[in-house]
């Protein structure tokens, strides 16, 4: 699992999957959500602009990240 800690109240989760080094750029990251590979918070979500806020667990080819 990682943790990754979030400045502010939320990061979105785009920028998140590159922070974390799981996707190369933004346009990688928006692929992965529009086709359903992405899960937020146990359930898989479409949402490009969606705000990870800490608590929030996300979910892709294996990994979790976790929010704090």
């Amino acid at each position: 699992m990682i943790e990754f800690k979030v400045n502010g109240d939320y990061i979105p989760l785009i920028q998140l999957l590159k922070a974390a080094n799981l996707v190369q750029t933004g346009g990688e990251a928006q692929i992965v959500v529009t086709e359903g590979e992405v899960m937020y918070n146990g359930m898989v979500d479409y949402r490009k602009r969606l705000k990870v806020k800490p608590g929030d667990t996300v979910e892709f080819r294996g990994e979790t990240i976790r929010a704090v």
